[in-house]
């Protein structure tokens, strides 16, 4: 019989699996911030800071919602890795057709949103006049390729479920390799700006999930799925919703707070916008490592609770946070203090490339803190405490990120760097509540079976 393409974490070394099983996450998500920089990167190079304002704004809303999905995914990664850790792995495949119903209408909901609705979520931005038009044209088209970008981030979700974190990583390269061709034809050839950069995003993405699929079919799978199995079950609903419910919800707030200070932005006019809208594409790039071992985590940790080995599941967090936050220092020095001249790679405009280094000069504060409690994140994901993960997310976003950017927005001269400031207070706030919830997890859940936490 052929090897399945998933991994058991539950027995044997820590590290090494973790590793290997966490590179090729970080590997497709260095594609996926590819896939969203180059449209930035082409649309600075050959469009008007008007073009880079509206992408900008435009792909943070739609990050915003991607994010949203991804996260409500997170519930089918735990829910198939405890299902693998349990010895119950048949399972899978209703897990699967659940999702596929589940996210075809959420799908749906999206499209019917954002295709009609561009124009007021523009004007609810506070999209600089000279880029309102296109921040429209921008949102409503890729509004329109909603199912596709749905079904692209569902693949991903369900293969890391099971421990299978190359086919997401293919499946990134795919639409990656698809975004960078659309974009230099729609944006550099036939000269259509933000309008191109959207087509390209919808049309690499659907190119993506039909070759992932036929890749898919060749591969031996740790469960059955057959067609019969794509409905409704209300049991794995119920679980799905409850462990993904509350990540969404924390990253859509999370998100929020960040779409609150790019309007705050907005109204100092494009160059600004468009110079933090290069600065988040370059956070997404210094912030990869930590991502990827807070991901990774969920899915290693989750596997471990099903099996009753927290112990092994808390040594697992200690090891992501010493590796990320190695990264952390290096991505300091290379923010804070080179951040123009990595903004100035997205956009030709030197007051751009500037208000994009102030900004980023905040962002290498928070390098030095994203390590600890995004670890803490994936560890708490992992076992089910999802609704801790979003409670911390919504105090930190609206009880000091807003608040301090608002503020900081509000002084005389008005500073970038004072703007961004907000993050790293905020995360300063999240390790606070990370700890200690830590501490109360000691107390109730390590070294017992862990068989409450879902």
């Amino acid at each position: 019989m052929k090897k399945t393409d998933n991994h058991n974490f539950t027995e044997g070394e820590i590290l090494r699996p973790l590793v290997r099983f966490s590179l090729p996450v970080l590997a497709a998500l260095f594609l996926q911030a590819m896939y969203g920089a180059v449209d930035l990167l082409i649309v600075g190079q050959f469009g008007l800071p008007a073009d880079v304002s509206a992408v900008s704004t435009g792909s943070q809303i739609m990050m915003t919602m991607t994010n949203l999905v991804a996260s409500f995914a997170m519930g089918a990664t735990i829910l198939l890795g405890r299902q693998i850790g349990e010895g119950k792995p048949e399972e899978g495949g209703e897990t699967v057709g659940t999702c596929m119903i589940m996210f075809a209408l959420i799908g749906a909901v999206l499209t019917v949103l954002f295709v009609p609705g561009a124009a007021s979520v523009a004007s609810l931005m506070r999209a600089p006049a000279e880029a309102f038009d296109l921040t429209v044209s921008y949102i409503r088209i890729c509004g329109a390729g909603m199912l596709v970008i749905i079904a692209y981030n569902l693949i991903g979700s369900i293969f890391r479920g099971i421990g299978d974190s190359v086919t997401p990583l293919i499946s990134v390269a795919i639409a990656c390799a698809c975004n960078i061709a659309g974009d230099l034809l729609f944006v550099a050839v036939f000269g259509m700006g933000t309008a191109g950069a959207a087509a390209a995003t919808v049309l690499a993405q659907a190119a993506s999930v039909v070759l992932s699929l036929l890749l898919i079919r060749r591969k031996k799978l740790p469960f059955s799925f057959q067609i019969s199995k794509i409905r409704l079950q209300k049991d794995k609903a119920r679980i799905i919703t409850r462990l993904g419910l509350p990540i969404a919800l924390q990253d859509f707030l999370v998100s929020i707070s960040f779409l609150i200070i790019l309007m705050i932005v907005n109204t100092l006019g494009v160059t600004a916008s468009a110079g933090v809208g290069v600065a988040e594409k370059i956070c997404v790039f210094i912030m990869l490592v930590p991502i990827a071992f807070m991901q990774s985590m969920s899915a290693f940790v989750a596997q471990n609770a099903g099996a009753g080995r927290l112990d092994r599941a808390e040594k697992a967090l200690r090891y992501a946070i010493l590796m990320s936050l190695a990264f952390g220092v290096v991505m300091f020095f290379t923010a804070f203090f080179h951040g123009d001249a990595l903004a100035s790679i997205f956009s030709k405009d030197a007051e751009v490339a500037a208000a994009g280094g102030d900004y980023l000069k905040a962002y290498g504060i928070d390098c030095m803190l994203t390590p600890v409690f995004f670890c803490f994140l994936g560890f708490y994901n992992g076992i089910g405490r999802t609704r801790f993960v979003m409670l911390q997310g919504v105090i930190a976003a609206f009880l000091v990120r807003v608040p301090v950017s608002y503020i900081m927005s509000r002084q005389t001269p008005v500073s970038l760097f004072h703007i961004g400031l907000a993050v790293p207070c905020s995360s300063v706030l999240q390790i606070i509540l990370c700890l200690g919830f830590m501490v109360y997890i000691r107390r109730t859940v390590i070294g017992k079976t862990g068989g409450e936490t879902v």
